[in-house]
């Protein structure tokens, strides 16, 4: 625990994953928070802590027994990748939330405090907005937000022409959607997806740990067949009246049928129908296929702001699958046997949080 500045009476405490109370505070502070996201909720820390071995600094600014500020953080220190210490390993969003600048500046102190303490060789936060011009910055990803607007019809034309054909393409190959009270279906495909692009996969449990942690804010949507074949899958967060297609994963089919395409319309139909007000499409990195494929939905991209303190390292670590020295991994990944990467993935993915 830790006072800053000196004549505030401020202070940055650490949520310890027993404390339940405190966990309900800051998750309230979350929901009211503008610039906090679904990934400052309390749950993240038990999700890192018990499914991937990484210790955790959920820190929290607290004034008059008020909390003023959240930074959640996990440290990953891996043989593999490299010590840092990530607000937050396995999320696009991270950084600090705070209703003020000294709660905000008080936090990541703090912050580089426990990261010279443990010795990592960088500290990454994941903001959304800049916050530090003289620090380093990773300008590599983007996201795609856009409102969804009251009306269905409206929704599917305001998507590009092109795009709005594929759409139409899914609805009249007949396929349906339907929402899964399990990641079964869901990790089939998503497990089978990412080994053809040769990276590893989540392991399944992490999966079953989104849904009993997160609940009705986390959901599985299948897209089938009209012979009830599995084609296309998502799993999506839900916070504050916005929707986040998070992970998902597409049989070979699926292309062919305009499943991936009629899966995102199903999405975007069903989150109008329960008045959700904006469509998050997340992360991509530019240049790549997922990048092109959001713009062609209409939806433009904006600069995430990653910035570093660097310790034990001369540059920004690039640990991402555009990284060239990857590429004979990434080959050798799409060889092995899906049972074999499936058993390997988690070994590796926990590593990079």
């Amino acid at each position: 625990m830790s006072r800053l500045p000196e004549n505030s009476s401020l202070t940055v405490k650490r949520l310890l994953p027993q404390d339940m109370a405190t966990a309900t505070r800051w998750d309230d502070f979350v929901l009211a928070c503008p610039e906090a996201t679904f990934f400052h909720r309390a749950g993240w820390q038990k999700i890192v802590r018990d499914i991937f071995g990484h210790d955790t600094y959920f820190l929290y600014a607290e004034a008059n027994g008020s909390i003023q500020g959240v930074l959640p953080l996990g440290h990953v220190n891996s043989w593999l990748f490299g010590n840092s210490l990530v607000g937050l390993p396995f999320a696009v969003y991270g950084g600090v939330a705070a209703i003020s600048a000294q709660a905000a500046e008080a936090l990541e102190l703090e912050a580089q405090e426990i990261a010279r303490r443990l010795g990592v060789a960088h500290l990454e936060l994941r903001n959304v907005n800049p916050r530090h011009a003289d620090w380093p910055t990773q300008d590599l990803y983007v996201t795609f937000r856009k409102e969804i607007l009251p009306e269905q019809e409206a929704n599917l034309l305001a998507i590009p022409r092109k795009q709005r054909a594929m759409v139409r393409k899914g609805i009249k190959n007949g396929l349906v959607s339907e929402s899964d009270s399990s990641v079964d279906r869901f990790f089939t495909l998503y497990a089978d997806n990412v080994h053809r692009h040769g990276t590893p996969a989540m392991p399944k449990k992490y999966f079953k740990a989104l849904l009993a942690e997160f609940g009705a804010d986390c959901e599985v949507l299948t897209v089938t067949a009209p012979d009830g074949h599995p084609l296309s899958s998502v799993l999506s967060f839900y916070f504050r009246g916005e929707v986040l297609p998070y992970y998902a994963g597409d049989d070979e089919t699926a292309r062919d049928l305009a499943a991936n395409d009629f899966k995102y319309w199903e999405l975007m139909r069903r989150s109008c129908e329960r008045g959700l007000k904006v469509f998050d499409y997340g992360r991509s990195k530019r240049g790549t296929g997922s990048y092109a494929f959001k713009k062609n939905w209409g939806f433009e991209p904006r600069p995430l702001h990653y910035e570093y303190r660097l310790y034990k390292r001369d540059a920004i670590p690039q640990n991402n699958p555009s990284n060239a020295k990857y590429n004979l991994l990434i080959a050798a990944w799409r060889r092995l046997p899906v049972e074999l990467a499936n058993w390997l993935g988690p070994f590796v993915v926990r590593n990079l949080g």
